[in-house]
């Protein structure tokens, strides 16, 4: 192919990371930094330079429609110099006359990465990501001792923190952190301006690369710091003598998952937690059977009452044909369901490895952000984090405890308080 200019000048802050040694990467940067652009280049050159038979590389953003906003333009804009490079508009992929191969995918839909090989990766944003696609994208790697790259700002303590965390003490990682204070990258007159139009955990999120600030717009986060503080999220013992209770959230097409709680005296322990997608009812009711736990409440979402035009049997039918007693939660408006889920967080304990993955999507369970009029729409945004908080969310309402019913009134009575609290 002989010698490609490739018309991109690498910023001073980025040169380490393109002359780094390590097999994976963790950068975490401030907005308009130039992460993607310096990895999309290494993209690139990954794929011009390297010696194997046909390359194949990788740039996943959390939607789909994000990566081509995001990259797209780019790649064809840095690829463009390269003789013969074919562009695939309709699968977002550019082919190299080498046999190399950039494409681009959104991680709602990681299953489809199934049965891949890959050269390296870029996982852009990966803190907004369903971790779960790791679980995935890692074996894709392996046979070819792939590369992998994790971007993004931080959002709170989850599996992007965690990923921050490995990178500064594991010798196979390059760790790489740039602070608008420190880079020099966006004028300082911006950065005043930037301060006075947002919160301070706002800035200090996008700005600063704090993994401390509140997740913007998590409905409960507050509760889940408490919860942390107060050390109720740890190791939680199942009581043998006391019934177990489950919650689902049942997906149609994506994930379902369920939560597993105890009520002992006025805390409300959860024990388990188990999410999956791409698998029937009947393996969630032999999960459920599989544990050794007794049974008194399993609740799910009033849409299990629907039938199925395929089979005309509704969910709850077929649940119960497979031995669970289905109850129903009330129909309430979503924002009701969130205020119940608030109400009793306080006395809520979990523990930290079965329920991990239940606990990271209430943490991030956050309102729906519109881009055009800056601002937070009243609406949860739906993503991986949904199935785990709405599971949650049928919980709070579903639950029987003391045999009382649920206080629909006394919940939306307090709704207006709540939505005030919404960052």
């Amino acid at each position: 192919m002989g010698r490609v200019v490739i018309p991109y000048s690498p910023r001073e802050q980025f040169k380490p990371f393109h002359n780094r040694d390590e097999r994976f990467a963790c950068i975490v940067a401030h907005r308009r930094a130039g992460k993607t652009v310096a990895c999309i280049n290494e993209l690139i050159k990954g794929a011009i330079t390297l010696k194997q038979k046909d390359p194949r590389f990788a740039y996943i953003a959390p939607q789909y429609n994000q990566a081509k906003d995001v990259a797209w333009n780019y790649l064809k804009e840095y690829t463009a110099p390269v003789p013969n490079v074919q562009w695939n508009e309709s699968e977002l992929r550019v082919d190299m006359p080498n046999g190399g191969r950039i494409r681009l995918y959104g991680a709602e839909n990681y299953d489809r990465l199934r049965g891949l090989y890959l050269d390296g990766v870029i996982l852009d944003e990966y803190a907004t990501m369903d971790p779960r696609i790791w679980e995935v994208v890692r074996p894709a790697l392996s046979d070819r001792q792939g590369w992998c790259v994790w971007i993004g700002t931080p959002a709170g303590h989850n599996a992007f923190y965690d990923v921050w965390q490995k990178a500064q003490e594991h010798k196979d990682y390059f760790a790489l952190m740039l602070k608008a204070s420190e880079t020099g990258i966006i004028p300082e007159s911006e950065l005043e301006a930037a301060k006075a139009d947002l919160s301070v955990d706002q800035y200090e999120q996008e700005y600063e690369c704090s993994f401390e600030a509140a997740v913007q717009g998590a409905y409960y986060g507050a509760d889940m710091k408490q919860a942390e503080a107060e050390d109720r999220i740890r190791t939680v013992p199942w009581e043998r003598d006391i019934p177990v209770k489950t919650a689902w959230d049942l997906g149609i097409g994506d994930s379902t998952a369920i939560w597993f709680a105890q009520m002992v005296n006025n805390e409300i322990r959860f024990i388990d937690y188990i999410e999956n997608s791409g698998v029937g009812l009947d393996w969630y009711a032999r999960e459920i059977k599989s544990r050794p736990y007794i049974y008194d409440q399993h609740i799910c979402p009033h849409d299990v009452e629907h039938k199925e035009l395929g089979t005309g049997k509704s969910r709850k039918e077929t649940l119960e044909s497979l031995g669970l007693v289905v109850d129903v939660a009330p129909k309430i408006p979503v924002d009701d369901g969130i205020n119940a889920v608030r109400k009793i967080l306080n006395r809520c304990w979990f523990d930290r490895d079965k329920c991990q993955q239940g606990i990271e999507a209430l943490k991030q369970y956050r309102t729906e952000y519109d881009d055009k009029l800056k601002t937070y729409k009243n609406r949860p945004l739906h993503d991986w984090a949904s199935h785990g908080a709405d599971a949650m969310r049928y919980f709070a309402v579903g639950h029987s405890e003391n045999n009382e019913a649920w206080d629909a009134d006394m919940v939306s009575n307090s709704l207006e308080i709540a939505w005030k609290g919404v960052a």
